[in-house]
């Protein structure tokens, strides 16, 4: 199944935190369809494993279909994450600030361009991933999802600075929605793509700016 006609139908579903596989069932036709349907999501970052029938759709995947071509880099950098802890506090964070060298994304960064949300985790694209991973680990680190550090493979040239960090939070959705949209609000011109978003979000993300 071509990605283009997978996107078109699943952003015919109403956009909410969990989907049953019978809701999407129900838009092509069977339950054959619909897993073919998540399997083609999956592959490049859209989706999450089916458990028990239901499962979990990244926001972006409802951003027009005139930008996926933008995110597919970002959507393959974040299904390659590894995260890591140690102190599994902010320390990780410090540690790893000044002991690796890579390009900041998402939260810390996104926090540096727009004193918006409060960072969590370091997100940090890396030339040689392994590498990076060996070397945290004998610092004493461990690998786990509950980690404040990750790490992702640089796989693209960055030309622009801010439009890449831009389109990570698109991509990566939930409250990094927020954060793209805060750096559209602050840093627009400095983009030359951009995604769409409710108007209530837009307003509240302007308000809280303003406080």
């Amino acid at each position: 199944m071509k990605i283009q006609s997978s996107l078109a139908t699943v952003q015919t579903l109403v956009q909410k935190p969990v989907y049953h596989i019978s809701e999407l069932s129900a838009i092509v036709g069977s339950r054959a369809t619909a897993y073919r349907t998540i399997d083609t999501l999956k592959k490049i970052g859209f989706a999450n494993s089916v458990n028990r029938g239901y499962l979990t759709l990244r926001s972006s995947v409802f951003q027009p279909l005139r930008l996926w071509p933008y995110l597919l880099p970002s959507l393959a950098a974040l299904k390659q994450a590894r995260y890591f802890g140690r102190t599994y506090d902010e320390k990780d964070v410090r540690y790893v600030k000044n002991t690796v060298r890579g390009f900041e994304t998402l939260d810390y960064r996104a926090y540096e361009l727009t004193h918006f949300q409060t960072p969590h985790t370091l997100f940090l694209y890396v030339q040689n991933i392994h590498e990076v991973a060996k070397r945290l680990k004998s610092f004493r680190f461990s690998e786990g999802k509950r980690g404040r550090v990750a790490i992702l493979p640089a796989n693209a040239e960055v030309n622009n600075s801010t439009q890449r960090i831009y389109l990570d939070c698109l991509a990566f959705g939930g409250r990094s929605v927020l954060d793209a949209i805060a750096i559209e609000l602050l840093r627009g011109n400095e983009l030359q793509t951009k995604g769409e978003f409710p108007t209530e979000l837009i307003d509240k993300v302007k308000e809280d700016l303003l406080k």
